[in-house]
């Protein structure tokens, strides 16, 4: 989706009436998430990318992008790669929804592309799979208390939290033709609540922290922003380590994450991920298999949304039968885990 020209009219107005700039122009829609609108455009001649949401919002749309507004507000100055902020709106008169403008920043996604040096140089990929376990453990330390996201920090146990709240999520998927039975979660969950280690200091979460949800620099092995941020809470910061592992394109790989990459090899192992985080100054790892038991649980339950709308008649069936078979998968793989046969160690 790109903006017609009433939108491009409304937000040159805007952007005049901030001081942002005089005239919109070069608006052109980028490739990416599917829950979210990106646009990238011209303001007086600098390249800038526009964040809203979809063309048919859902309820909780606008709060997405005031969240995302809130972290990149927060990441400001941080050693975290993140696309620079310029400006929100939240005035509903301008283009009807929320959104936000960011710097465009000059880096490829490895879910699409590959620049030549990755492919010519293995140690290139192997470098900047570790540079990525470091600069989430970055994020994990980064202040917020007195940051725009500290409104996401709740009171109370945030892992006692997820259990209930993610078969809450679940059962919302109930229709006539879907049951949330059939992701047969039960005994997962059961496990996780069990075992539930105690909470560490609450951090910033990433929430969805896989190759698909960055851009590398080209020509250096380094992350040059992390993206998507819709998920992110402040929290336990250990459950992006869980979710990185699980995603991370080596056997088992559940959801073919930055699978270009993956596909010329070179990438680090899981142990070199964990070891990087930890140098960085990543959290203790003492209760990790927890954390992606975890993982897998939350992930089956978020993707086989999917699945669900697809048996409403709202979604692909080529989408939600191969996000339904992911999610099944997941929950197999977590369950491994809570035995003690750990397949992504």
């Amino acid at each position: 989706m790109t903006l017609d020209d009433a939108a491009v009219a409304a937000l040159s107005s805007w952007v005049r009436r901030r001081g942002i700039g005089s005239a919109v122009s070069d608006v052109e829609p980028l490739p990416g998430g599917t829950q979210n609108v990106v646009v990238r455009l011209r303001v007086d001649g600098r390249r800038v990318v526009l964040r809203r949401p979809p063309p048919h919002p859902r309820p909780n749309s606008n709060r997405t992008m005031q969240r995302e507004i809130a972290v990149l507000q927060t990441l400001a100055g941080s050693s975290v790669p993140h696309p620079e902020f310029i400006a929100g709106c939240e005035d509903l008169d301008v283009l009807g929804v929320v959104f936000y403008l960011m710097e465009d920043v000059d880096g490829f996604n490895p879910l699409t592309e590959i620049a030549p040096a990755y492919a010519a140089d293995p140690r290139m990929r192997h470098q900047v799979g570790l540079n990525y376990a470091a600069d989430l453990a970055r994020l994990s330390s980064t202040q917020w208390r007195g940051r725009p996201l500290q409104q996401l920090h709740r009171p109370g146990s945030f892992l006692a939290r997820q259990v209930p709240n993610f078969l809450g999520l679940l059962e919302s998927y109930r229709h006539d033709r879907y049951r949330p039975e059939i992701l047969d979660a039960g005994r997962l969950a059961g496990w996780l609540d069990e075992h539930r280690p105690p909470d560490g200091e609450p951090g910033i979460m990433h929430g969805d922290a896989h190759l698909n949800n960055v851009l590398l620099r080209r020509d250096v092995p380094e992350v040059a922003a992390f993206v998507d941020w819709e998920m992110c809470t402040i929290g336990d910061p250990l459950l992006d380590l869980g979710w990185i592992l699980v995603c991370w394109p080596d056997d088992p790989d559940p959801i073919n994450a930055g699978r270009e990459l993956a596909a010329l090899g070179g990438l680090p192992t899981r142990p070199e991920l964990i070891a990087a985080y930890t140098d960085a100054g990543g959290r203790s790892t003492r209760n990790l298999d927890w954390y992606i038991a975890m993982a897998c649980f939350k992930l089956a339950i978020v993707i086989e949304g999917t699945y669900s709308r697809f048996l409403a008649g709202q979604a692909h069936r080529e989408a939600g039968e191969r996000l339904h078979d992911s999610a099944a998968r997941l929950i197999g793989l977590g369950m491994r885990v809570a035995v003690g046969d750990n397949p992504f160690s």
